[in-house]
């Protein structure tokens, strides 16, 4: 099934196969770059590959997010959620299921690995609802906007993080996203991007972090240092006040990032923290590296940066700015290969590669952006495998002679309306939910199914395509239309309604092989 361009990009990359794919002969040092593929820390431990080789389905409130996690065959089924639209508080209800742990009012990561949430379309917004990852493991979320999530006033989510990270989490990539509040802690907001409690490979990339009071940290105190591996690339900073991010103990690779308008103080290295600080262009900033409010001394190694109209305070107390002329009191080791854009270009290339809805573009090194493979499908498109009535399938409709039944039939109607041909006759639950199936004397391969629901219906909201033989189920989402789904042998297929505005007519259930 088509999957986002960097998805699949991280995937062959993990195997070998991007000269293959794209065509292209790539050193090492640039190959993650050029591509858009995945990179620094999280590219370690494993790799991060998110829910590529899985199911791709679409979701256009929190709700069907969290559906579609809870619809795998287990916590570890990868999967690919492509979302559109605002996800907010009226659309985000708990879902409960063995291969998830959701909770109303959050996007809950919790318990869970390889999954993908990808913005498409028009774009996807997480509106006062943040993204919680909890002792989770392989998570890619990208090309999405989240803001003013609050931890206090009204409504709250997630603690007041725009993503949190915590227990045991493994091997995140954060990229091309856009985070942003509308003020500080006395507003009611907290950090934009917070690791704690033994999180690790991490990388956050061409992202926007803006107009909050704290930028995120990584361990919640001074006694929380089980937290590091973390790579900051190619992110603008903008109107933030501190923690740019917070590091406490663990290391960090910060290279190529803009910062602009950091109000109180910037990357603030902590109780041992060691940070790679390299080509980084810091802009109309106060004390932007250092370490502040506290006595336990954290270090950097600083190469390349630029500091433009940046002012430094006295080093007194617990606070020890690195400046005005920062040097290196440490040495940090990066296993990975990286390439760095020159300084003096980087205002220009975040500008225009960081945050969504930018194409996912990336740069080679050479300060100049790029767009992903033209070859390869593109994730801010419409996914032609979601639904789509105006894209009907060819080749023969299986449904056609074969059985059907179902969990329940409104009077006046019949489950073989659905395989008769006919869209003049439908089917509907005798409710608002409910199941149709479709079945036949011996195994069949279906790899596709068209729901047509009838004239003026429009009433289905989310679905699960379930191989009624095991119990899998093959695809879930919203709408209806064409749904595909990797080729399966069964003797029957059920579409299951697990909401809907009103009652569903569904006047056919076509089936089809490829």
């Amino acid at each position: 099934m088509r999957r986002s361009v960097a998805v699949r990009l991280s995937a062959l990359l993990a195997t070998g196969a991007l000269a293959a794919a794209t065509g292209m002969a790539l050193s090492t040092s640039t190959a993650s770059a050029a591509t858009g593929g995945v990179t620094g820390y999280a590219t370690q431990n494993g790799g991060t590959t998110g829910g590529a080789g899985g199911q791709t389905v679409r979701a256009t409130t929190g709700t069907a997010i969290h559906q579609a996690l809870c619809s795998r065959a287990s916590s570890s089924t990868p999967i690919v959620i492509q979302v559109e639209g605002t996800i907010n508080h009226g659309n985000t209800a708990k879902v409960s299921g063995d291969s998830c742990s959701t909770a109303a009012g959050v996007i809950e990561l919790k318990q869970i690995s390889n999954v993908t949430i990808v913005g498409v379309g028009n774009g996807a917004v997480f509106d006062q609802l943040g993204i919680h990852i909890r002792d989770s493991s392989n998570i890619i979320i990208q090309n999405v906007t989240i803001r003013n999530v609050k931890k206090s006033g009204s409504p709250t989510s997630n603690g007041g993080d725009a993503i949190g990270m915590e227990s045991g989490v493994r091997n995140v990539w954060v990229d091309h996203a856009t985070l942003e509040a509308s003020g500080g802690e006395s507003e009611g907001y907290d950090g934009l991007f917070d690791m704690k409690d033994n999180t690790q490979y991490v990388t956050l990339s061409y992202s926007i972090l803006r107009n909050s009071g704290r930028g995120g940290l990584i361990g919640s105190s001074e006694s929380d240092t089980s937290n590091g591996y973390v790579t900051f690339h190619h992110n603008l900073y903008e109107n933030i006040d501190s923690r740019t991010p917070l590091l406490r103990g663990g290391i960090s690779h910060i290279y190529n990032n803009h910062y602009k308008n950091l109000n109180e103080s910037g990357i603030n290295s902590r109780a041992g923290a060691r940070a790679k600080v390299d080509n980084n262009y810091f802009e109309d900033s106060k004390d932007v590296l250092g370490t502040f409010y506290t006595d336990q001394a954290g270090y950097w190694q600083v190469s390349g940066n630029i500091f433009d109209n940046v002012t430094w305070s006295e080093r007194e107390g617990d606070n020890n700015p690195a400046g005005p002329n920062p040097t290196s009191n440490t040495s940090v080791g990066i296993p990975y290969a990286y390439t760095l854009d020159a300084a003096n270009c980087v205002p220009s290339v975040v500008s225009q590669t960081a945050g969504a809805n930018k194409g996912l573009k990336v740069s080679d090194g050479s300060c100049t952006p790029q767009t992903p493979d033209p070859t390869d499908p593109d994730p801010t498109d419409p996914d032609p495998t979601d639904p789509d009535p105006t894209d009907p399938p060819t080749g023969t409709n299986l449904s056609i002679g074969a059985g059907a039944d179902g969990s329940s039939k409104a009077s006046g109607t019949s489950y073989g309306n659905v395989v008769d041909g006919s869209t003049s006759t439908y089917w509907s639950p005798s409710g608002s939910t409910g199941s149709v199936s479709v079945k036949w004397g011996s195994a069949t391969t279906v790899s596709k199914i068209n729901i047509r629901e009838a004239s003026g219906s429009g009433a289905v909201g989310s679905y699960r395509v379930i191989n009624h033989d095991t119990g899998a189920v093959l695809a879930s989402g919203s709408g209806t239309g064409v749904i595909s789904f990797s080729a399966t042998s069964l003797k029957k297929i059920t579409f299951e309604i697990t909401s809907a505005s009103g009652t569903p007519r569904i006047a056919e259930f076509e089936t089809y092989a490829g």
